[in-house]
């Protein structure tokens, strides 16, 4: 299983799973991020977290917790 943390600056991966429960998968899929969704990782803070992404002709900056809960191929 590969995770968005996994995706490195500059490459797109498209979402296959979403993990987590509740509130927590449902702010997510508010943001965009849905099964199928093509994300682009423009950014990497230094430390990792957050992630700066493009999802469907939009920036979001999401927490590396965030991240390792979208599964993506």
């Amino acid at each position: 299983m590969k995770s968005l943390k996994d995706v490195r600056t500059g490459e797109t991966a498209a979402v296959v799973k979403l993990h987590g429960e509740g509130s927590v998968k449902r702010r997510i899929m508010d943001m965009g991020i849905t099964k199928g969704a093509q994300v682009l990782v423009r950014k990497v803070a230094p430390l990792g977290d957050p992630v700066e992404v493009c999802v469907r002709g939009y920036e979001l900056s999401i927490r590396k917790a965030d991240a390792e809960m979208i599964e993506v191929q």
